[in-house]
């Protein structure tokens, strides 16, 4: 077993609030270069956690000799340069969502990762709340019978506000927007819970806030981003779906509450999971939802409730555990395949939202 699995980190955002205190929990783990294009917030990050090197040229991050992983969690413009140049570099990736800023990008990664004998995954981390793990061998022991439905309420107030200040999050060209934030992790989520795909999808974008305030300057700035996203869906028939659709509603502005609920409607019941991973199961005949009784993850000290914090640290030890006994495969986790997959159906929702059709892939 390797004594230690040292860790480079591209990005102070998400990463300085969840990944880098998450990696510091981890057995067997350490943190020895972090870069941001901020070099002050390189500085304080570093700082902050006692990272040795500290930089604004991510590049430096990516070649250092005694970095084995790296965690990308920069823009999604940046993704494909980073990760093939990690993959180059003979490192271990680590790829926020959405994995590229289109299907070619993903398509290339993944044909590198093939390449090398290098973990080489992607940030869904919602995947190992213990809440969604139960509620999915729940699905697949056939307790709800064959899924007819599912539904995916997401609800956030944190960009409601028209002074929060224009950002990447703004930016169509630099990949941010409610699509791939969040509508990569319902994606992700559909098709992992149903062992299915996506057949066919039907999409529609909204701006209700469409201009900010630079950070800097104050003057207000355009956005090209979406801020709320409404799905129709259909699944390919497989052993758990028959003719099955979906409803997905995503919007980063609704107040008053955070809420990331999805729930799974078959011939004999239904399955609910919570932000936190509650798990709620509710069979026919029954009427009411009856709570699954399981363990939540531990949290990451400091960061905001929402889930994906305590979904990382317990993704972040799997990760660590794998590498550390010297494999590259993590069970549950979403491969450079999976990202692939997903990003076509983010394209697919563009190319509906811009014809106003329904895609089928």
């Amino acid at each position: 077993m390797k004594e230690k699995i040292r860790i480079g980190i591209i990005g102070t955002g998400f990463a300085r609030t969840v990944q880098i205190p998450a990696f510091c929990k981890c057995e067997g783990a350490e943190i020895v270069s972090v870069s941001s294009a901020h070099l002050e917030n390189a500085e304080r990050t570093a700082r902050e956690f006692n990272i040795a090197h500290y930089t604004d040229d991510w590049r430096e991050t990516v070649r250092n000799e005694a970095v084995d992983l790296i965690s990308i969690a920069a823009p999604p413009i940046f993704h494909r340069e980073m990760t093939l140049l990690a993959l180059e570099n003979e490192k271990h990736v680590l790829c926020e969502k959405p994995m590229a800023m289109n299907a070619a990008e993903a398509l290339e990664m993944l044909g590198k990762s093939r390449e090398k004998n290098l973990l080489a995954l992607v940030d869904h981390e919602l995947r190992f709340l213990n809440g969604r793990q139960a509620a999915r061998r729940t699905i697949e022991r056939g307790e709800i019978g064959c899924i007819r439905h599912a539904k995916y309420n997401f609800r956030a107030p944190h960009r409601g506000s028209e002074d929060s200040p224009w950002n990447w999050w703004s930016n169509a060209a630099a990949g941010g927007g409610a699509l791939g934030a969040i509508g990569s992790h319902v994606f992700d989520s559909l098709r992992w819970f149903t062992n299915a795909e996506i057949s066919g999808v039907f999409c529609q974008l909204q701006t209700h806030v469409k201009k900010r305030p630079d950070a800097k300057s104050g003057a207000m700035r355009l956005v090209s981003t979406d801020d709320e996203l409404n799905l129709i869906l259909r699944f390919a028939d497989s052993q758990l779906t028959e003719d099955a659709t979906a409803n997905v509603s995503v919007s980063m502005v609704e107040y008053p509450i955070y809420q990331n609920r999805v729930e799974f409607f078959g011939t004999k019941g239904a399955v609910r999971v919570e932000y936190d991973g509650e798990f709620f199961i509710g069979k026919a005949g029954e009427d009411e939802w009856r709570k699954v009784e399981v363990d939540l993850n531990e949290a990451v000290e400091g960061a905001r409730p929402t889930g994906w914090n305590n979904g990382f640290l317990a993704f972040a030890r799997e990760i660590i555990k794998a590498l550390r006994n010297g494999e590259t495969v993590v069970e549950n986790a979403a491969t450079f395949e999976d990202g692939y997959k997903i990003q076509l159906l983010l394209d697919a929702a563009r190319k509906s939202d811009e014809t106003g059709a329904v895609i089928k892939l």
